[in-house]
């Protein structure tokens, strides 16, 4: 069941707060991304060659060689599973009135907006029908 206008406008100002409390928080939350699969085959790989790097300076008896297939291990995984820099700025950038200015067109905002206020009148006919 979609929200209403009001519950969305009330999301939307709980948001403006968040992004002005927290930026960082905000920022991170907003760009909530997936990382390609192929950044996951390639780092298994690159951990799977360090492990059996680690083993064969194991049973070689060359500790230079665990370091180093150690690091590889660790290299691979970290590759897998960290997050690039951002090259854009932030998402949402809080401005001197407390509201936030975002990088979405002014059309796609205007949409939204409208689809705000219908969600809130559903809200509020739903709250003076008595719950229904």
């Amino acid at each position: 069941m979609p929200l209403s206008e009001y519950e969305q406008r009330v999301l939307e100002q709980m948001e403006q707060a968040l992004t002005s409390d927290d930026p960082r928080l905000a920022n991170t939350l907003q760009s909530a991304e997936r990382h390609p699969l192929w950044r996951y085959v390639v780092g298994f790989l690159a951990a799977a060659a360090g492990l059996l790097v680690l083993v064969l300076g194991a049973a070689a008896s060359q500790w230079w060689l665990g370091v180093a297939g150690f690091v590889l291990m660790f290299a691979g995984v970290a590759f897998a599973l960290l997050r690039r820099k951002a090259k854009s700025g932030p998402i949402g950038v809080v401005g001197g009135t407390r509201a936030t200015a975002s990088s979405r067109p002014a059309a796609r905002a205007t949409k939204r907006e409208s689809f705000l206020a219908r969600l809130e009148e559903r809200w509020e006919r739903r709250r003076h029908e008595g719950g229904r």
